[in-house]
């Protein structure tokens, strides 16, 4: 492997981190560094930087790489690692990178009076969840040669942080899967802004698990998910910019009081957005 030492805590620590992923056109064409960090979180995001022109696998898939070299992807929540990425160098020179995953606790976290028919739904409400659920994973499909991802993210509202990514769920004293996102609590009504600029790529008032549901694309396969939504201020095909208001917090679909579900996926990874926020500091 002949990974530049350089690139070690490039794992989005910061804004100066991204910076360096963001040369000038003139440099990037000179620039034959690989960079990847050692290791990374289980539910992280990871931005690489390869030399412009390079072809990139991982986890059978080709990466998208930017036109100076920026490449991006998520850890699931299960992942052991270590991971292996595949470089190919313009030049025809391949270099294999290793990155360990750290691995996290998952508290488990119980939600109690949730409506029934959303924990065990009758046949004919479990096929309406899985029509709407196929909607929402095609929306998370898309392969955007934008990288709104590469820039710090914010807050979308601010407020009490009352369900952690990964973290087992119960409902209802029944077992569910783990956490795909984070709940921020606060008000009904309070504004929703979009964490990072993008394009909505979903937006459906009444989900019958999610209620008011908003996908926004970050580019690259990023994406972000708001649920429970009272409202939904933006359509699908409209570019958003950071900070700007695009919903509202409810209380819709399952959930037991108004917050805003915030998730980040890449592809059909679900990765966790307060790591993508500690980046950002």
């Amino acid at each position: 492997m002949r990974a530049s030492m350089l690139g070690l805590a490039l794992l989005a620590v910061g804004g100066a981190g991204v910076a360096a992923l963001l040369p000038a056109p003139a440099q990037a064409q000179a620039d034959t560094r690989v960079v990847f960090p050692a290791s990374a979180s289980q539910g992280a995001m990871v931005i690489g930087k390869v030399p412009a022109g390079s072809v990139v696998q991982y986890a059978g898939r080709t990466l998208r790489v930017s036109g100076y070299g920026s490449v991006v992807f998520g850890i699931g929540r299960d992942e052991k690692g270590p991971l292996q990425l595949q470089v190919q160098r313009p030049d025809g020179g391949r270099d294999t990178v290793s990155i360990a995953v750290t691995a996290r606790d998952w508290p488990t976290e119980r939600v109690n009076g949730v409506p029934p028919k959303t924990v065990n739904p009758p046949p004919a409400i479990a096929e309406r969840i899985k029509r709407e659920q196929a909607q929402v994973t095609a929306a998370r499909g898309r392969d955007d040669d934008r990288a709104d991802f590469a820039k710090p993210f914010i807050w979308p509202v601010q407020g009490r942080i009352s369900g952690r990514f990964g973290n087992a769920r119960v409902y209802n004293g029944q077992p569910g899967a783990g956490h795909s996102g984070m709940d921020i609590a606060v008000p009904t009504g309070t504004p929703v802004k979009a964490p990072a600029a993008g394009v909505v790529t979903f937006a459906g008032p009444d989900l019958y698990l999610t209620g008011g549901t908003l996908l926004l694309d970050h580019g690259f396969g990023i994406s972000s998910n708001f649920l429970h939504l009272s409202r939904i201020d933006v359509k699908v095909g409209d570019r958003v910019e950071q900070g700007q208001v695009i919903a509202a917090v409810g209380a819709t679909g399952r959930a037991t009081g108004p917050h805003l579900h915030w998730g980040m996926n890449w592809f059909d990874t679900r990765i966790d957005p307060l790591l993508v926020l500690d980046r950002s500091k």
